[in-house]
């Protein structure tokens, strides 16, 4: 059982929905982003997710983008993010951390490689937007040797038939898509996540989270109602980026927004 099992156990265990930030790694300069991690989970964060920066990050809106173009100004790369990792567990051996990003980088460095530094680093999860699970025959068995999950993505738009495909392969949570188009697309409709999510409740046991649209309290605990956790992204870069001349002031705009998303959750009744 790695982190990411323990700590969904812990949360079945207590009734209580999971929380998972997403910040761009080296956003808005490398010396931050581990500072910003503590700062998440301070906030409440149950599992961190750590983008890698990418020049074509396909399935992110202009927030995101822009953050990857920001830490890449920096020349930020894969490796990296494992000696981030690596820091931020001198003072946290607890909290999970997923890896978000594309197949490229990787594949840069490959894929054995990638799965043992990821381990070595203390990564839980790994989640590569453009690998599905039926190209992930070489790089999934190398994560599991590792310890270390492998995350995939549902969309609305995913038939039963893949849905229970995914499913098969998926570890530590599915990270369900609650938007058709990219990061930080505006409407969300709780009701619709709902009856999406029930007939994946059929098809697994892992975990339910989702993600995109997530902007505020209100909107964590729309979701939360029907999830087993909620995934915040765009809301969270934005503040990021709306402060990156002065970075000194972005881990308390960062726990002020993910606190508030923290506390709409914390009240809504136990599973």
């Amino acid at each position: 059982m790695n982190r990411i099992d323990r700590r969904f156990a812990e949360l079945k265990a207590d009734g209580r929905r999971a929380l998972i930030p997403f910040i761009t790694a080296g956003d808005p300069a490398p010396g931050y982003t581990v500072e910003f991690m503590h700062a998440l989970v301070e906030a409440g964060a149950d599992v961190v997710e750590l983008g890698v920066p990418f020049s074509d990050p396909m399935a992110d809106g202009p927030v995101i983008q822009k953050a990857c173009e920001r830490a890449l100004a920096h020349k930020v790369r894969l490796t990296d993010l494992f000696e981030m990792v690596r820091e931020f567990r001198q003072r946290d051996s607890d909290t999970p951390v997923v890896l978000m990003g594309y197949l490229n980088p990787v594949e840069r460095i490959g894929m054995a490689a990638f799965a043992e530094q990821a381990a070595a680093a203390g990564v839980d999860g790994v989640l590569t937007v453009d690998m599905p699970p039926e190209e992930a025959d070489e790089l999934g068995p190398l994560l599991k040797q590792q310890g270390v999950a492998t995350i995939f993505l549902v969309a609305p738009t995913t038939s039963r038939e893949r849905a229970a495909t995914i499913c098969a392969h998926g570890e530590g949570y599915l990270y369900y898509v609650a938007l058709k188009g990219v990061t930080g697309a505006a409407t969300l409709n709780a009701e619709d996540v709902a009856d999406h999510l029930a007939p994946l409740r059929e098809l697994t046991d892992l975990p339910l989270c989702v993600g995109f649209g997530i902007r505020d309290g209100a909107s964590a605990a729309e979701v939360g109602k029907v999830a087993d956790g909620v995934i915040v992204g765009s809301a969270l870069v934005s503040r990021i980026a709306e402060k990156a001349e002065q970075p000194e002031l972005i881990a308390a705009e960062l726990k002020a927004v993910l606190g508030e998303m923290r506390q709409a959750l914390d009240a809504l009744p136990a599973r």
